[in-house]
């Protein structure tokens, strides 16, 4: 069994519990998840299992979206809702500046990670120093937002949706918004309802969780341009074949750029391989037929 299985993570389980949850219930050896959810979040967590937990780098610049409920007044040192009081103040302002704030927040910003977090420092997640009480000096990384949409203003909670990019952190955006209106603000509650293509709709509870949830490899990469090769050429794949110009050629190629990830598919539909191209494809027929043109990246030993 390989593929990807959506799960609707519940509130106060680890991502890494969510893992070890979906293997017990499948009955495999090898799955990891492609994004960690707090405890006190719930929501879209895609597990591959498998073969599948190969495809994580390719999930790896994946948009997400959430919904957050964000208190305004209150500071933690986790800087959600669970942490430990270390600041209180009345909120002041009014919805028009919330909102204001708010979409000021949209775009390309520096984020200084979360000192309970699991952004590694030396080796360590950062919240195994903060537990240690050890200071670290922490960097700001540069995320996107490319939407707020806020749903409601109902003192002292701020409701809205957020789109952005990998690694953003929702906590971290919260306290940014409280310091700019001068109260603070934590996080209160968070729901991820997208991890790239995959959305609320096809997430399943833990408790729900079979084979038939089971997404193909083929089917989790629809974004992915794919070329049908031979069962030959899918063992020379799978034995460190990289392809030149004459050999790819044989095949339907469609237009490709360079710098373009494709994958080999087989006659049953089965994942061969995932390449990322060297020239685009109008050029091969002008190239040396013993010109590598694909480079690849990962090779799959069974299908599904």
């Amino acid at each position: 069994m390989n593929g990807v299985v959506v799960i609707d993570k519940p509130a106060g389980k680890t991502s890494h519990d969510v893992v070890k949850d979906v293997k017990k219930a499948l009955g495999v050896r090898k799955a990891g998840h492609t994004g960690t959810l707090d405890p006190l979040a719930t929501g879209v967590l895609p597990v591959c299992i498998n073969e599948a937990t190969k495809l994580a780098p390719f999930f790896s610049l994946d948009t997400k979206e959430y919904r957050v409920t964000m208190l305004l007044g209150v500071k933690t040192d986790t800087q959600d809702i669970e942490g430990k009081v270390t600041a209180s103040a009345e909120p002041q302002a009014g919805s028009g500046e919330i909102v204001h704030v708010l979409n000021g927040f949209v775009g390309k910003i520096e984020q200084i990670p979360p000192r309970y977090s699991a952004v590694k420092f030396r080796g360590k997640s950062l919240y195994k120093w903060a537990r240690k009480g050890v200071s670290v000096e922490l960097h700001p990384r540069r995320v996107e937002i490319s939407n707020i949409e806020i749903l409601e203003v109902k003192m002292p909670y701020v409701t809205f949706n957020v789109s952005c990019s990998k690694g953003t952190y929702i906590r971290s955006l919260c306290s940014d918004v409280g310091d700019v209106l001068g109260c603070g603000a934590c996080l209160a509650a968070l729901r991820r309802m997208r991890s790239g293509r995959f959305v609320e709709g096809a997430a399943v509870s833990l408790e729900k969780v079979d084979v038939n949830n089971v997404i193909s490899m083929v089917d989790a990469l629809p974004d992915f341009p794919f070329i049908p090769v031979d069962h030959a050429f899918a063992g020379k794949l799978r034995e460190g074949y990289q392809p030149v110009a004459e050999t790819v050629g044989l095949f339907h190629i469609p237009f490709i750029d360079a710098g373009d990830v494709v994958m080999f598919t087989d006659k049953r539909r089965c994942l061969v391989a995932i390449a990322k191209m060297l020239y685009s494809s109008d050029q091969f027929s002008t190239l040396d037929g013993k010109k590598q043109v694909m480079k690849i990246l990962r090779v799959f030993q069974c299908g599904s």
